[in-house]
Formats: structure tokens, sequence, C-alpha cells
């Protein structure tokens, strides 16, 4: 029981480090030090992380977590691979610091996703009506 509240406190703890760093590669998408190109990737990648809604619904057993646990994660690497280390280390404080207080959504996100959804609803309805 002790082994499974130590994992559970691990993975907890990795959980709010990813938010973290999501929300420092959002301050270094603003940052002018940043390629271009390293600000689209990450600006498409905290669209998603930060959207309140999930592409892949987290009900759905096994599948409902991949986005969390692999898509999101693999997206963030490959940016901060991107972003000058100097950089990157200076708005992890600043997203430190700020994400105590409050963890930032994107209304943009939500929108992008359920655009997503009701367009994959519309191309079902489409097919079974065929």
């Amino acid at each position: 029981m002790r082994a499974e509240a130590l994992l559970i406190s691990r993975w907890k703890q990795r959980a709010r480090t990813v938010r973290r760093d999501t929300y420092a590669l959002y301050l270094a998408c603003r940052d002018p030090r940043v390629p271009w190109y390293a600000k689209a990737l990450a600006g498409a990648i905290l669209t998603y992380a930060l959207s309140p809604i999930d592409l892949i619904p987290d009900f759905i057993p096994v599948l409902g977590y991949l986005d969390d646990l692999i898509i999101i994660p693999g997206g963030l690497v490959l940016v901060r691979r991107m972003i000058p280390a100097a950089v990157l280390a200076e708005h992890r404080e600043t997203a430190a610091q700020a994400f105590d207080s409050r963890a930032p959504a994107s209304v943009i996100g939500a929108v992008v996703v359920v655009a997503i959804w009701l367009l994959l609803l519309a191309l079902v309805a489409y097919v079974v009506i065929k």
C-alpha cells in the first residue's frame, strides 16, 4: 500500500512538472529570441495541452490517456530542444513563480478540439447516411 502511494505521489509531481514546463513554453513562444519554427510547433502543442477538452476523452480505456502520456510530453521534448537553453531556463523560473497561483487555460484550444470533434461527427454522419 505504501509503495502505491509513493508511485501516485511521483506521478502527481511529474504531472505538475509537465504543466509548469508547458506554461514556460507558452511564455517562451512570446519571446523574440525563440525561432519562429519552435514557436509554431510549441503553439500547436500548447494549444492542445492547455485545452480543457481532450481530443481522445479520458473515459476511453487506455486510449484516453495516450495523448496525456505520449503526445504532449513528446511534443514538449521536441520543442524544448528547439529553444535556446538560457531562454528556457528564464521562462521556467517565471512559470514556477506564476504557476503556483493558477493554471492557465486555453479557450482557443478548446474551440479547436470541439471543431475537430464536430468535423469527425459530421464525417461519420455523412458516411452513415450515404
